[in-house]
């Protein structure tokens, strides 16, 4: 009975959220995003599902709903918006080459009303949140509840839903078939660390950094320049920081002011979930991105299984930092198949 269900990808990058809903048994038709260079990891990953290249704003629903041959009120069909999410980042970045995004839930918008789905799903980072009136989300919900959608949203912290990461984000599971609003129970035992699905044990091989792996296993690594090398010759095992060469005159930083920057340079550790894993997961100064034993930053490999992307999963693009950022914009496909199985159990059956 779950494959009458279809859903409708937007801004899918290399299709985390498709593989998790496919695992759960919900068709997904279509994936639509405006990065060509996500397109092969897409395709080649998710033969089922149509890539259609496209810019939101400039997409028309009257165009989307005849190439999909779509209709209107389906109960079947599930719309998901899980839009690139930097300029609600909590992070302080520079906002002005994200400015555009912050008007995508707004975009994806048109397309719910239009459509009226019988399913809604967003995911973000939690500070669409905090600033709901300016990121539209409020009365995004607000629209969604009139319409008598029946809404549940939060921050969930991945972790407690399967993936070994600590992964903050804004879930938002959106119905119109129910009089109460449905979503994924969080897990009640332990919760996965980076042991028990990293190191030898788990089919990843010592490597150096700077390896290239031609294979479909992508455990491919990012060069370090030899001061970064040295730092990290000088960092403790599973879960060193920066503190540990500090005082050493020819490798310590010029600034350690801003609590953003407190893990840069550390090695992430064996019996804690990994922090989240961000577009720039490859380069040990963006983040506690070092292996907790080797000399080097995390594989594309490693940083996908963080991100619970099958083994199988391989990614295209060209370069190691494409490719990590398609697996850093990724849904964990681990908790994109919880709110799949929670629409498909709740769905009501013909």
């Amino acid at each position: 009975m779950s494959n009458k269900i279809k859903a409708i990808d937007f801004f899918c990058s290399g299709g985390g959220m498709t593989c998790g809903l496919t695992q759960a048994g919900i068709n997904v038709i279509a994936g639509i995003d405006n990065d060509a260079s996500c397109r092969e990891t897409y395709v080649k990953n998710n033969p089922n599902s149509k890539f259609i290249l496209a810019d939101v704003f400039d997409l028309k629903e009257e165009d989307l709903e005849k190439q999909l041959s779509l209709r209107k009120n389906d109960d079947d069909l599930v719309l998901i918006g899980c839009s690139p999410c930097q300029y609600w980042s909590i992070i302080r970045t520079d906002k002005t080459r994200s400015e555009k995004s912050k008007n995508l839930l707004a975009e994806f918008k048109r397309f719910v009303d239009y459509f009226q789905p019988g399913y809604v799903l967003v995911e973000n980072v939690p500070g669409i949140l905090n600033k709901k009136d300016k990121s539209g989300l409020d009365m995004f919900i607000r629209d969604l509840e009139n319409k008598e959608y029946q809404v549940h949203f939060d921050i969930v912290n991945m972790n407690d839903y399967g993936v070994p990461q600590a992964r903050r984000r804004f879930s938002l599971l959106a119905t119109r078939l129910h009089n109460v609003p449905i979503y994924p129970i969080p897990d009640s035992g332990r919760r996965l660390t980076l042991r028990d699905v990293l190191g030898e044990q788990n089919g990843f091989q010592k490597i150096k950094a700077g390896t290239i792996d031609t294979s479909s296993f992508n455990h491919s690594t990012a060069r370090l320049i030899e001061k970064n090398y040295l730092r990290l010759k000088k960092t403790k095992k599973n879960g060193g920081s920066w503190f540990d060469w500090s005082d050493d005159k020819n490798l310590k930083r010029f600034s350690y002011a801003g609590r953003g920057f407190r893990d840069n340079y550390g090695r992430m550790k064996w019996e804690k979930p990994a922090p989240t894993i961000t577009t720039k997961f490859i380069s040990i100064s963006n983040g506690r991105f070092a292996h907790p034993e080797e000399n080097r930053g995390i594989s594309i490999r490693e940083g996908a299984t963080l991100q619970t992307f099958p083994k199988k999963y391989r990614f295209y693009g060209g370069t190691l930092a494409i490719c990590a950022r398609i697996i850093g914009n990724a849904v964990p496909p681990a908790f994109a198949k919880r709110l799949g199985k929670t629409i498909v159990e709740a769905h009501p059956k013909s």
